[in-house]
Parts: C-alpha cells; sequence; structure tokens
C-alpha cells in the first residue's frame, strides 16, 4: 500500500470518529422529535440513547466519503440506517425474528420489519450494482448475491446489539482484516474503495465505544444495520464472485442460527469470546426492555 493510501485510510478513519462525535452533539442538542423519543430504558430502569445510531451512520459514511468510497457507501450506510430508524421508532415488537416479520407477512400484516427486510434488500442490491458497475463487472448472479451479502450483514449486526459494546467489537474485529488484507477484486479503485469504507466503520465504532459501554447509548437498528451495510459493502466491493458465495453462505448460516439459538448464550458459555465480550463493559449487561419500542425487534 503507498503513502498515499495509507494516508486516504487514516482520513477515512479520522473523518468517521469525528463526525460520530459532531453528529452526536448535534442531535443532542436539537433532537428531532424530542429526547423522549430516542430514548429508552434497560432492565436496571436507567435511560440509553438512541442518537448513537444515527450518529453512527452519519459519521462512517461522511468518513467513507472523505477516503474515497463513492455512492455505494452512502446508499449502503444511509439506507439501511433510514430502514432501521423506521424500525427503531415506529416498531412495536410485536413479530420478532426473520420468521416472525415473515409469517406476520403471510397473514397480510404490514410490520415496520417486513418494511426493513424488503428495503435493506434493495438497499444492498442497489449498492453491489454500483459496486460491480465502477468496477467493470455485469455478471447479474454476483451482483443478486453481493445485494443479499450486504442486507444480510446489516441483519447480523443488528443481532449483536444486544449487550454494550458487542456490536461495535465486532465490526473493528471485521473491518480490521478488510483494511489490511488483500482481495479478488481486479479494480485498484474498489479495492481502495472497500478499504476506506470499513476504515471509517472502525473509526465510527471506536468514537460510539466509550458511551455504548457505560450503557448510556446504543446503536439500535439504525446504527447496527447501517454498520452492517457498510461492512457488507466493502467486502462485496473486494471479493469476487466466489468470495461473495462463500459470505453469503456465512451469512445465511448466522441468521438461521439465530432462529433457533441465542448468540448470547453461546458467547457467554465459550471462553475467549465470554471475557472479550465483557471486555471495557462498565454497565448493567442487558439491552433496553420490551416494555417500549425496541431497538432490536428482530
Amino acid at each position: 500500500m503507498t503513502g498515499r493510501g495509507v494516508a486516504a485510510l487514516l482520513g477515512a478513519f479520522t473523518a468517521g470518529a469525528l463526525g460520530t462525535v459532531a453528529a452526536a452533539r448535534a442531535l443532542m442538542s436539537r433532537p428531532p422529535g424530542g429526547v423522549e423519543r430516542w430514548t429508552r430504558k434497560s432492565f436496571a430502569g436507567r435511560p440509553v440513547t438512541l442518537f448513537e445510531g444515527p450518529a453512527y451512520a452519519v459519521g462512517a459514511v461522511s468518513g467513507a466519503l472523505a477516503g474515497g468510497a463513492g455512492a455505494p457507501a452512502v446508499v449502503a450506510g444511509l439506507g439501511a440506517a433510514a430502514f432501521g430508524a423506521l424500525d427503531d421508532l415506529a416498531g412495536d415488537g410485536s413479530s420478532k425474528g426473520l420468521r416472525g416479520h415473515l409469517a406476520a407477512a403471510g397473514r397480510g400484516e404490514l410490520t415496520t420489519g417486513v418494511i426493513k427486510i424488503v428495503g435493506l434488500g434493495a438497499c444492498g442490491l442497489l449498492a453491489a450494482r454500483m459496486v460491480d458497475r465502477s468496477a467493470g463487472r455485469t455478471g447479474l448472479t454476483a451482483t443478486l448475491v453481493g445485494g443479499a451479502v450486504i442486507a444480510g450483514s446489516a441483519n447480523i449486526a443488528n443481532l449483536l446489539d444486544l449487550r454494550p459494546g458487542r456490536a461495535l467489537k465486532v465490526v473493528l474485529l471485521v473491518a480490521a482484516p478488510i483494511v489490511a488484507g488483500g482481495g479478488t477484486s481486479s479494480s485498484p479503485s474498489a479495492t481502495a474503495a472497500s478499504r476506506a469504507t470499513a476504515a471509517a466503520a472502525a473509526g465510527a465504532a471506536m468514537a460510539a465505544m466509550p458511551d455504548d459501554l457505560a450503557g448510556r447509548s446504543m446503536l439500535g437498528d439504525t446504527g447496527a444495520n447501517s454498520a452492517g451495510a457498510l461492512l457488507g459493502t466493502a467486502l462485496v466491493a473486494r471479493a469476487g464472485p466466489g468470495g461473495r458465495l462463500v459470505a453469503l453462505a456465512v451469512v445465511t448460516a448466522l441468521t438461521l442460527a439465530s432462529e433457533k439459538v441465542s448468540f448470547t448464550k453461546v458467547i457467554e458459555s465459550t471462553p475467549g469470546l465470554r471475557e472479550l465480550d465483557a471486555l471495557g463493559r462498565t454497565s448493567q449487561p442487558s439491552r433496553p426492555s420490551l416494555s417500549s419500542p425496541s431497538p432490536g425487534s428482530q
């Protein structure tokens, strides 16, 4: 990687972090709809704000743009955030999980979760199409697989946002090899955009981490969906058809597993994962209760 490339990554990381801090301060000073609309209570009765989610999305996308990532990051990051916000602010929590939302759709019920599933799919497909067009790729199948990876990654990140700091730690762990590693993309610009997107996602995660670990704020669907979609976009920009199929298989397996097993139980019963998950956490372990509209409705 050239010196210019390193500078671009540092710029994306820094812009992602600073953008997140600035957006959070702006939201807290003039909260859209009032503070109560963005506040939930934990099981311990402590207030937790959802401002972290939109602040993360704005910061991460700003950082990606600063690093030269372009339109795919905007579509994936802000599009996923918008549909996540719909679930955060208007969801009633009556349907849970992918199976629950699809069952509701089968009964003719249009839940915010169903709208989000369709919206994430559309954003993922559009972002994948933009990535492939900029790289000169024409294969429809690869684009469809890429879109599914982006949408599925958005959902997986949301499923992990159940304990303080957990989803943000996963963002950092996934972003690191994308920034540092190689890839099968034949386009140097696609590789650079992939690295910038992952670096910006990591920078935003670092900025959001202290308040998240302390239990003062959380990503909610808005931030988690945005984070997952951005990482999915970075991966799709870097991977060839085979890599995308492997990524889709992993995302699909995790999604199906989430319908049967609790990720939290698996993490807490696995040495190493349990300690990493708890690292730096100073708050009560539980996320907001379902007595108010829940940010984690899937």
